[in-house]
């Protein structure tokens, strides 16, 4: 989407690295033609209380720095790259988010670049905020303070920006507090803007003019985006804490500078007056300086480059502040390094004890390394037995995360899950040396048996990570029967959430995209999906015939790049897909060939009527496009006052040909919500409605006939997720101040079979779902509606069932069962007789059972109401003889069903 390819261009990165931030949008409201005099009359702007949640993945993103409280046990924060800051639950061994409260206009206070927790007042903690350096983020950073542990904060603006997203990242911690002198702190800033200060715990802030050095290491100097070739600046501050006394400054100040030839300096005056340590190793980058005050060590680790993905060389070294002596303590020699150094800790429970990473090596896998004599002799966490097997001193049970696998399966020495990459955070708990926790481009992980290390039994590495949800999300989909939600995502390419509570087993996969960019499914036979995705090599789209179970790969037109949006025929037997790199194109089938289509850009944003197969829309630099012969040919529409850019999202309504909704826009130009019940020949502003990036549908409200519309918008001058029951004439804000989610605009759908639930793309917060108070609300989120415990479902039904695929001994079939009466579905069972001895070993979408000849499948708990005029499908393995005759009668609950 439009908030991602500015950053997928400068670098192809691998799962759990880079996501953007969305489009710069200004905080006042653009001018904006007047509404059309035919437009609905508005009723008064309306709230309505929501429970919200997230659809449960359980990490997702780059975690780069973990911080424990020095004071209080079990006290600990994460902060993350563009989703918000955490506070550890130890009671539920869970992470809170801090930054929902995070509104749209500050979309970049959801990066972290760094946080501090208070030694001496455990209830304050500070986080320094701001995505991006460069213009894609266009407010400067800030410093937010909380008195009460994040659950609520203030702010101070500050005149530079921040680069919670930005190279270099890992790196830190910028900001820290003096253990002495509370009140006091210092902050590290990017882009040669210098070492700053506050003296009034956070509230305002002075540069350090006295500090010499602000940086000199460009990532890379020839980026003219600035994203690469900013100043990476000054990047972590310590206190020797040896040198103060409570209530007074800390005399010994370290500062680390991105500056391979000038990397240390120090302040022995609190601060008056900084010079450079004498003696530093030079060539490098100090990632991470660490003080153990008790043996009087500064402990160093180095990189070549500053990260988080990058880094070819790295030395470790320890400084020992009393005689101001050097020790190249590395664990390997510089030349068997083809990675840096940066995840550094201390065991504070025992000095001398100290561990470090080999953040940026992929293949096979990260490296960490353990000393328990202050860096004199070190240990592996995993090593060669005889190449290429490897013995490792740990295990890793990945059970609550399981996708953490990737489905891989790969060859030695490489394994899976992967032990991690982009491990700039690593932190030993500093009041229990057996529990560690470091972050990844992925999750975080942990231990609490990790001095089973030292005594040579193996620990245990599991995800530490839930609640805290950091993916970034391109689009997402309800359909009527299945899994309630379909995901596309950044980094981890999406997933299908059949029960919102748990953790999907697994990512698509088949192929596995870097990010999905589009999904649709067959509104008609919603177990056909596809997706379009980006993939370094290989195929840019994937189909599915059974919900996006299992999927397969079909094939590019010449040119592809990227995956940009896709479209499936309301009936699934055609599609069409706008991919990046090549022009329009439409398929009947699974797209194993394409054919070009006439009348409409390169570019275009695609989607089907929910009702006609044939009918598909595009959108374009301010035109509106319609085919009515599959995709082969589009003609651009005549409606005119549509935005001119190409910010625009649009969807047709189900049940209702030709009914379409179009948002989008761009700050100072045409923005808003447009409503066409003509398929797309003329379209009516909606008043009221000032910007809107978002539009989707969902169950109507008890008593009404039409859909609900859900949107992000901005409506009467409030900012927020609305919700509509009449078509748009009235609409009713359903989120508050503290669940804002920064940026919000990338998609929005509700749930055809639940009344007033909405799921909300976040740029970094995972999927966010609300729930209603009103009559009708949601449920637990554990697939949709429960089924009724005795089903009666009422009308007529019709089977299809169809043999997939055989063998001698045993044969696959999908069945799949259309509610064609006037009601819906609260639960089914749908019964039929083999009668070649047939027996069902295997079945999924449902819960079966066989006596004899006779087989039973009733719902599973996400998939048991069926609107009318809507399906649900299943699939079995099962055991044959000789012949295969397929079954020629169906009942739900005793009625019997028309054989398609």
């Amino acid at each position: 989407m439009r908030r991602t390819r500015v950053l997928t261009a400068v670098l192809a990165l691998a799962a759990g690295l880079l996501t953007g931030g969305p489009p710069a949008l200004a905080a006042a409201p653009p001018d904006r033609p007047a509404a059309a005099a035919d437009a609905p009359a508005r009723s008064a702007l309306a709230a309505d209380t929501y429970t919200w949640k997230n659809a449960r993945i359980d990490g997702g993103g780059f975690v780069p720095g973990i911080v424990f409280n020095r004071s209080e046990r079990n006290l600990a924060y994460a902060r993350t790259d563009i989703g918000g800051a955490y506070r550890w639950q130890e009671q539920t061994k869970s992470w809170t988010p801090l930054l929902d409260s995070v509104g749209w206009d500050d979309w970049g206070h959801t990066g972290v670049v760094s946080l501090a927790s208070d030694p001496v007042d455990p209830d304050r903690v500070y986080a320094a905020a701001g995505t991006y350096t460069n213009d894609w983020d266009p407010n400067n950073g800030a410093v937010l303070r909380s008195a009460d542990r994040g659950a609520s904060w203030r702010k101070a603006d500050l005149p530079f920006k921040l680069g919670g997203n930005m190279p270099g990242r890992g790196m830190g911690e910028r900001l820290a507090v003096d253990p002495h002198r509370n009140s006091v702190l210092y902050l590290g800033a990017p882009s040669g803007k210098g070492l700053w200060r506050s003296t009034d715990s956070g509230a305002s802030w002075s540069k350090v003019t006295a500090f010499p050095n602000p940086g000199t290491y460009v990532q890379d100097p020839s980026d003219t985006s600035g994203y690469a070739s900013d100043n990476q600046g000054i990047v972590w501050v310590t206190f020797d804490e040896s040198t103060g006394t409570p209530g007074s400054a800390t005399r010994t100040i370290y500062v680390g500078v991105a500056d391979t030839e000038n990397a240390v300096y120090r302040s022995t005056d609190a601060g008056a007056t900084w010079a450079r340590v004498a003696g530093q190793p030079t060539g490098q980058l100090a990632h991470k300086g660490v003080l153990d005050a008790e043996n009087g060590h500064l402990y160093l680790a180095y990189s070549d480059k500053g990260g988080p993905y990058d880094g070819g060389k790295g030395r470790l070294w320890r400084y020992t502040t009393a005689t101001g002596a050097w020790t190249d303590i590395s664990p390997v020699a510089e030349a068997d390094t083809y990675y840096g150094f940066s995840g550094l800790t201390v065991d504070r429970q025992n000095p001398g004890t100290l561990m470090a990473t080999a953040y940026s090596s992929w293949w096979p896998d990260t490296q960490i390394f353990r000393s328990t004599d202050s860096g004199a002799t070190w240990t592996r966490a995993w090593d060669y037995s005889s190449y290429p097997n490897r013995a490792n001193r740990y295990t890793m049970d990945v059970s609550s995360v399981p996708w953490l696998t990737w489905g891989a399966n790969p060859s030695p020495p490489e394994q899976t899950p992967k032990l991690g990459w982009m491990t700039e955070a690593l932190e030993i708990d500093p009041f229990d040396p057996d529990r560690m926790m470091y972050g990844t481009g992925a999750t975080v992980y942990g231990t609490e048996n990790l001095t089973n290390w030292d005594r040579d039994t193996t620990f245990t590495i599991t995800p530490m990570v839930r609640g805290l949800e950091e993916t970034a999300v391109n689009d997402l989909v309800s359909p009527p029967s299945g899994a309630p939600l379909l995901s596309g995502l950044l980094d981890i390419g999406g997933f299908r959430h059949t029960d919102l509570t748990k953790v999907p087993s697994m990512m698509f996969t088949q192929p596995n995209f870097t990010a999905t960019t589009s999904l649709d499914f067959a509104e008609s036979h919603p177990n056909t999906v596809v997706r379009a995705g980006d993939l370094d090599s290989g195929p840019h789209i994937a189909f599915s015939t059974d919900n996006g179970a299992n999927w397969f790969a079909g094939t590019d037109p010449s040119g592809v790049s990227g995956g940009g949006t896709v479209a499936a025929g309301a009936d699934g037997s055609r599609f069409v897909w706008s991919p990046r790199g090549a022009g329009v194109h439409h398929t009947t089938g699974f797209g194993t060939s394409w054919s070009a289509s006439s009348g409409i850009p390169e570019g275009a944003v695609v989607e089907s009527d929910r009702v006609d197969p044939k009918t598909f829309y595009g959108f374009r630099s301010g035109k509106f496009y319609v085919s009515t012969d599959g995709g082969a040919t589009f003609t651009a529409s005549p409606a005119t006052g549509l935005p001119s850019g190409d910010s625009v999202r649009f969807k047709a309504l189900p049940g209702a040909k030709g009914d379409i909704w179009l948002a989008g826009g761009e700050s100072g130009g045409t923005y808003g919500l447009w409503h066409s019940t003509n398929g797309g020949q003329s379209f009516t502003e909606l008043q009221g409605v000032d910007e809107a990036d978002t539009v989707g549908f969902g169950k109507a409200a008890p008593g009404a006939s039409y859909q609900t519309v859900f949107t992000s918008a901005k409506i009467d001058g409030v900012r927020g997720i609305f919700r509509s029951t009449d078509q748009g004439r009235s609409w009713t804000r359903i989120n508050d101040d503290a669940h804002q989610w920064g940026w919000t605009g990338a998609a929005i759908t509700g749930d055809p079979r639940v009344y007033g639930r909405v799921y909300v793309a976040t740029n970094g917060r995972g999927i966010v779902y609300g729930d209603t108070s009103d009559t009708g609300g949601g449920d637990d989120g554990g697939g949709g509606t429960d089924p009724d415990p005795d089903p009666e479902p009422t009308g007529a039904c019709k089977v299809t069932y169809e043999i997939t695929n055989q063998w001698s001994d045993g044969f696959q079939a999908q069945v799949q069962v259309t509610n064609t009466g006037p009601d819906a579905w609260k639960g089914w069972s749908l019964t039929w007789s083999f009668t070649d001895g047939q027996r069902v070993s295997q079945l999924w979408n449902g819960v079966h059972a066989q006596s004899g000849p006779a087989v039973t499948v009733r719902n599973a708990d996400w998939n048991g109401t069926v609107a009318a005029g809507s399906s649900v499908g299943f699939g079995f393995t099962g055991s044959r003889s000789a012949t295969n005759t397929e079954p020629a009668a169906f009942a739900l609950d005793g009625r019997a069903c028309t054989v398609a």
